[in-house]
């Protein structure tokens, strides 16, 4: 059966093939991340109007978020439903749904763009612009919106670049893109005295760059799947059970920013702006932290998605325990650095020590149960790996949307100390998630497994 050159998805002992796969998208992941750090580090360092325009261009991020969000709506829940028909030995049905799935994201790209261009000002004025960083905004968010088609080709194709076991492909996607980036922006921002509008230039460039990398190569003869043109045309029974189970990524990446407002806003009004600025370190570090997890699952996806397909349910058991192994193991030794030492993590982002001092205690306290969150991220990821979209989906609502939003304004009510409350809303909504979701993987793999039962 064709599969990936790179590894064997059916054959290959468990453990080496999740590293092998797990490896590059853990890399791409720290990658990507440290290539946006990069970015508002260039425009802080604008001659005069550098906090400013950082200000303006950070407003720009929980839309950029959402944009972002469309196409992990597509891109991964495509993928694990191609791995799954790759399993079954059904490579033309798994190209169907690549071809959909392309098509699919450049109409969700021009109604974005559309949108945006359209909508800006207000949308930027419900994330907190003021009148002296809409501008800055608008330059960033005009530009930024042309690229949306590049944004969502570059994330959503590659993730069934992924799901074909191409794991450095996949990964050369995202480095080519934030090494252009990383390399243009000072020509753009400092050279050219484009300042912000070259920051926003930089990054479609580099997204373009990339788009046309994953799609060269999904139109190659080094690919499994090929994007063929008989299979671009729309066909509904394809594409909605993809878009069904892409809801669990685009929920938990399209919240994120309402989240940070929840949060915000109650610490503002319990806290003040230091309770705030304390804020925004323990979500960087969080959002940085968990990114190996993220890693880590995605390397585990096309094993899953392809055994699931194949029936071999032995394989995707084992798969999924070591998958959770590595996840609780990471997530421990995590936590314990968090208790022990928090101080290190809060001088990566502050050296005032009236906020330095008041992190390392919301630190110890917002992370409280991140031990578990290994668990939590290994079972909701493989329910999306094994195509179930119905509880995927829901567990994405329920931590964010059902507990922890309430819990941020219930347990201020309820406890003395307020601020304390608020940052405690995060350790018990994840208490209360991981708890939820092992019980229910439990349940729901236990009927997979007897129902494949010969």
């Amino acid at each position: 059966m064709e599969m990936s050159r790179e590894v064997n998805l059916g054959e290959e002992p468990i453990g080496r093939l999740l590293m092998t796969l797990a490896v590059p998208a853990i890399t791409s992941q720290l990658v990507n991340a440290l290539y946006n750090m990069v970015d508002r580090m260039y425009i802080g360092h604008i001659p005069e109007i550098g906090s400013t325009a950082l200000t303006g261009v950070g407003v720009c991020f929980p839309l950029i978020m959402i944009i972002s969000a469309f196409a992990s709506l597509i891109g991964m829940g495509g993928a694990p439903r191609a791995s799954i028909y790759m399993g079954k030995k059904d490579n033309k049905t798994a190209e169907k749904i690549m071809g959909n799935c392309f098509t699919a994201l450049i109409v969700i790209a021009v109604i974005l763009t559309a949108a945006v261009l359209l909508f800006q000002e207000p949308l930027l004025y419900l994330f907190s612009a003021s009148s002296d960083t809409i501008g800055y905004a608008k330059e960033y968010m005009s530009i930024y919106a042309v690229g949306t088609i590049f944004v969502q080709l570059t994330l959503g194709m590659n993730a069934f670049i992924s799901a074909q076991g191409f794991s450095k492909i996949s990964m050369l996607t995202v480095v080519i893109g934030a090494v252009t980036n990383i390399v243009l922006d000072p020509v753009f921002i400092f050279l050219f005295d484009m300042g912000v509008a070259g920051a926003a230039l930089a990054t479609i460039l580099s997204q373009a760059l990339s788009a046309v990398w994953a799609v060269w190569f999904l139109c190659g003869k080094k690919t499994v799947l090929r994007l063929k043109k008989e299979n671009l045309r729309i066909r509904l029974s394809l594409l909605m059970p993809c878009v069904g189970l892409g809801v669990a990524p685009f929920v938990m990446q399209s919240t994120e920013s309402i989240l940070l407002l929840c949060f915000n806003s109650s610490l503002l009004k319990y806290g003040g702006d230091l309770a705030v600025g304390a804020m925004t370190i323990l979500s960087s570090v969080m959002q940085f932290a968990m990114l190996p997890l993220q890693g880590l699952t995605q390397g585990g996806q096309p094993i899953i998605s392809f055994n699931y397909g194949a029936g071999n349910m032995a394989r995707v058991k084992k798969a999924f325990q070591i998958q959770t192994i590595c996840c609780f193991t990471f997530a421990f030794v995590l936590w314990a650095a968090v208790q022990l030492v928090p101080g290190l993590f809060v001088a990566i982002f502050t050296n005032d020590a009236q906020l330095a001092e008041l992190t390392k205690w919301a630190l110890r306290i917002y992370m409280g149960s991140v031990l578990l969150m290994g668990i939590q991220i290994s079972c909701q990821q493989s329910f999306i790996a094994l195509g179930n979209s119905r509880v995927s989906a829901f567990l994405a609502i329920f931590r964010k949307i059902i507990v922890l939003i309430p819990l941020i304004y219930i347990l201020p009510a309820l406890l003395e100390d307020k601020v304390f409350a608020v940052f405690l809303a995060e350790p018990v909504a994840d208490a209360i998630a991981v708890l939820t979701t092992s019980t229910l993987f439990y349940r729901e793999f236990k009927k997979l497994m007897k129902k494949e039962e010969p």
